[in-house]
């Protein structure tokens, strides 16, 4: 059985303020101007739902969507318990940690609602998953650093210790544990982030 831990992206998904937001219609329509199918048009950011960000994305120098390594997307993971934590430290991190990690930080399933607070890794859980050969961390937040962070030093971290960071992931009714991991972003070569379905098969 798949379990799908994307957000579903509609016009009511929550966006970072400032962003641009999922919007949508139709350039075709079945029965209009002799038009024999629907055809619909989408514009939005590459960080609305879930997605992944490219170093591009806080780095002039850093690979875009293109450059990313698709390894880092499939495999064995691990779902944390992490709700209620104020900080995602190395305690919370289970022992012979696998190359995915999901932090689990909310039991609350609204992609409609924008959350400012929720708690972010500390400087010692990166070294952590980057001594344990962590390839990607995921969260169910908005940002693996905090809302009001301008320079993202954990995005910089992330990045320095080969770890892909994916963001706005849908956790909230997964139970913790061993999974493996399905999540290929979509192929926006030139941009800073990208969109994807992420799943979980146990």
């Amino acid at each position: 059985m798949l379990l799908d831990i994307s957000q579903p992206v509609t016009v009511r998904t929550a966006t970072w303020p400032g962003d641009e937001p999922f919007s949508c219609g139709w350039t075709m329509a079945l029965g209009k101007d002799g038009s024999g199918v629907n055809v619909g048009w989408a514009r939005t950011s590459p960080h609305v739902g879930t997605h992944v960000d490219a170093p591009f994305h806080y780095d002039d120098a850093g690979p875009r969507v293109g450059g990313l390594d698709l390894d880092a997307f499939v495999g064995e993971c691990v779902v944390v318990d992490a709700v209620g934590a104020g900080e995602l430290d190395a305690r919370l991190l289970p022992d012979d940690l696998p190359p995915r990690v999901l932090l689990r930080t909310t039991t609350r399933d609204e992609p409609g609602e924008f959350r400012r607070e929720f708690p972010v890794l500390t400087r010692e859980a990166i070294a952590e998953l980057a001594a344990a050969r962590v390839k990607l961390v995921g969260v169910d937040a908005p940002s693996v650093d905090a809302f009001d962070s301008r320079g993202l030093p954990l995005h910089h971290a992330l990045y320095a210790a080969g770890i892909v960071n994916v963001e706005n992931l849908a956790l909230a009714r997964v139970e913790p544990g061993r999974y493996r991991f399905y999540g290929a972003p979509v192929r926006w070569v030139d941009m800073d982030a990208a969109p994807l379905r992420a799943l979980l098969q146990r």
